[in-house]
Order: C-alpha cells, then structure tokens, then sequence
C-alpha cells in the first residue's frame, strides 16, 4: 500500500504541484487580454466556434509576447531547477537573444500554463470529489450521479464505499501531479536546456574562464616565485652580516619585509579574483616597472647591468605585460639556479620587434659543467616563459652560450601600428 501511495505524495510531485499552480497563476493575464481583445472583436452573430479560435489565438499570441524578455527565460530555468530538480544550465549571457531561443521559451510557457490550468482545476474537483461523495453518505444518504451513471449511497454501512471513492479521487490527484510533473521536467529539458548555440558560448566561456584562471596562476607563481627567491637571498645574506654589519642585515631584512608585504597583495588579489570569477581590475604592471623589477633583483644580491632600448611605454599593453612576467621569472630563475655576480640584462623595441635577453655565469663557469641536460634547468618557470611567449606568436631560445654563461632570449613581435 505504501508503494502505491508513495509516488503520489512524494516531495517531488509536491515541487511539480506547486510549479504548476505557477504556470495556472501566470495564464490568468494571458487569458484576461485574449478575453479583452475577443470581446474587442467579436460581433453579435459571431459565431461559438470562431469566438473560441479567437480567445485561443489571443491568449497563444499574449503568452508568446509574454515570454519574450530575457528575464522571463532566465526565471523559468531557475524554477524549473529548483521545483523540477531539472539538470539545467544557466541561460549564456550574450548580446542579444536568438529568435529560436524566445521560440522555446514561449513553448515552454504554453505548456507550463496550460498543464498547471489543467492540473490545478482537476486538483479542484479531486478535491471536492473526495469530500463530496463520503459527505452525501453522511448526511442521511443519496444518489451521486457520475457522468452517465447514477449510484445510490444509501446510509449506513452499505454506503461506506464512498469513503474508498473519496480516497481514490485523491489518489488520482496524486498520480495526475506525478504524470503532470514528470511531463514538465521533460518538456524543461528540451525546451530550456541550451541549444547548440548555447552549448557553443558556454564552452567559449568555460574556455575562457580556464585561460583567465591559468594566466592568474601563472601570475601568482612568477610573483611569489620571484619573491621567495629573493627573500631567501637576503636572508641567508642578513644571517652572514648580522654580526659583523648590523645595519646591512637590518637593510636586508627590510627588504624581506617590503617584497614579502607586495607578494601578499598579488596573493590576496589573485584569489579574490579566482573566487569572485572576476577578470581582475587591479592594473597589472608593465615594462614602465621595469626600474622596479631590476631594483629588486639588485637588493637580493644580484649584480645587474641593464641596457634599454626604444621607447616601452609605446608597448601594446598585452605584450607590455607579458614581457614583464617573462622578464621577471627569468630573474628568478638566474638568482636562484645561477651565479649572481654579473647578470646582464637586454631589452630592445624596435619597430616590429621586442627582444628581450638575459645572460647570467653558470655556477662553476667551465661550459664542461654547465653541460647537464637542460631539463635538469627547464621547470615551471621556463615552462610558463615558454607559454607566455607562444601566445604572443614570439620565439624563444634558452641555453648554455660558447661564453660559458645561461642566455634566454626572448624575441616578441608587435604590431606596426603600436609603434606608429
């Protein structure tokens, strides 16, 4: 008997209930403007049959109008997710609505106001069915006439089939919302679920949404990368002096300080960006910083000779930002695996070219050993330069130099209308 009664009154049919008297609330302003314009219309010897196309043509063309608007898209899926328990994607923000979009969108309305006028009127008579008939039982008796059937329901025990009557007609309510709701949910998936269209868009922005999210943790490591390496540096130099020159490991260890406190800003930026799933509005630093970045490398130790040339403040700005990350793992790199005693540091614009080159000593000097393979060297950090620079359609070349020193030259083309 439970598992009879069970389908009917499950929480899902309950959801699917309340959905449809939704869909019957919102035929009532559809069917006031087709009665309106109907009556508009309509002669004195016009005749029944045309009087109800026209009330249904009005309330279908009022319920298509009405299901035009974005909005109303996007709260149909939200109901339908939440009292359908329908898989539905959220609608693709894009400019515009496609017309076959609005089309599914007024079908689906139709459907959910005319199976929640349906399910709610027959839920009406269920209703008053199921109290009805045991209530003419009880009061001294009666006939109840069921469409072309009349039954007698005489009083005492001989009429108590009225009471199985009643708890049948509420069964049938139930089983109806089961049927009712299961039709919805189906009807919700093909009509506001994502067209190929959709599909199309949803997977550019999961695309995109994957490469903001990548860039940033490329970001996030060649900044805390950078910093840490430099942080370890002073520090192994601020324990050397603290004896012997206070004021230098006091320097050294305000410098930890100051690179530590701005990692922690590029930290809590970048993941605020990656919660919030926001492109970041924070201005990312550029080539003009590159004073900055040669600063640091030069108060982690390094002996840095930089030579610049062509005007980098006339950069495109995606390939400004990109030239310093690269420019700044390439630092990291050289303080952390090279010899920091004479990095030399090369940035040219010309007018359809950047190139950017630094060369460090290898620890030890002879090329005999600097000749380990190359991918005891090639990490993330050259792995995200190398990134960095096919996105930008560039070249790269990393490697020992008959001078015995590391070179990684980076050359980046621009656009001939960013040096105009």
């Amino acid at each position: 008997m439970r598992n009879v009664i069970a389908p009917a009154l499950s929480r899902s049919s309950c959801r699917g209930w309340v959905l449809a008297c939704a869909g019957a609330a919102a035929a009532l302003p559809p069917l006031a403007v087709a009665v309106v314009a109907t009556a508009a219309v309509r002669g004195p010897e016009t005749a029944a049959p045309l009087v109800a196309g026209l009330l249904l043509l009005g309330f279908v063309s009022a319920v298509v109008l009405m299901a035009l608007p974005r909005p109303v898209r996007r709260g149909s899926v939200a109901l339908a997710r939440a009292l359908l328990d329908a898989r539905l994607p959220a609608p693709v923000d894009r400019p515009g609505m496609p017309w076959g979009d609005r089309l599914r969108t007024a079908g689906w309305m139709l459907a959910h106001t005319v199976v929640g006028s349906v399910l709610l009127c027959a839920t009406g008579l269920g209703l008053f069915a199921a109290f009805a008939f045991p209530g003419i039982w009880l009061s001294d008796g009666g006939r109840i006439a069921l469409g072309w059937f009349t039954l007698a329901a005489p009083h005492g025990w001989r009429g108590a089939w009225t009471l199985l009557l009643g708890a049948g007609c509420l069964l049938a309510v139930g089983y109806l919302t089961a049927g009712a709701t299961l039709v919805l949910r189906r009807l919700a998936t093909r009509l506001l679920g994502h067209s190929p269209a959709e599909r199309l868009a949803a997977a550019e922005e999961r695309t995109r949404r994957l490469e903001h999210r990548n860039r940033l943790a490329q970001d996030l490591h060649d900044s805390i990368g950078h910093t840490l390496t430099a942080s370890t540096i002073q520090a192994a130099a601020g324990r050397e002096l603290i004896d012997r020159d206070p004021e230098a490991a006091k320097r050294a260890l305000s410098n930890i300080e100051g690179s530590t406190r701005a990692a922690m800003d590029d930290l809590d930026h970048v993941v605020g960006a990656l919660r919030d799933e926001r492109a970041p509005t924070r201005p990312q630093p550029t080539l003009a910083a590159l004073g900055t970045l040669t600063a640091q490398a030069e108060r982690a130790g390094a002996q840095l000779t930089a030579r610049v040339e062509g005007d980098l403040t006339r950069l495109p700005a995606a390939t400004s930002r990109e030239a310093y990350r690269i420019l700044q793992e390439a630092l990291t790199n050289a303080l952390r695996h090279g010899d920091r005693s004479a990095l030399r540091l090369s940035v040219t614009a010309s007018a359809d070219r950047l190139c950017l080159e630094l060369t460090n000593p290898l620890p030890g000097k002879p090329l005999a050993s600097a000749a380990r393979p190359d991918a005891e060297r090639v990490g993330h950090g050259l792995a995200g330069i190398g990134e960095r620079v096919e996105l930008l359609g560039g070249e790269l070349s990393a490697g020992p130099a008959p001078d015995g020193r590391w070179r990684l030259s980076v050359a980046l083309p621009l656009p001939s209308a960013a040096a105009a």
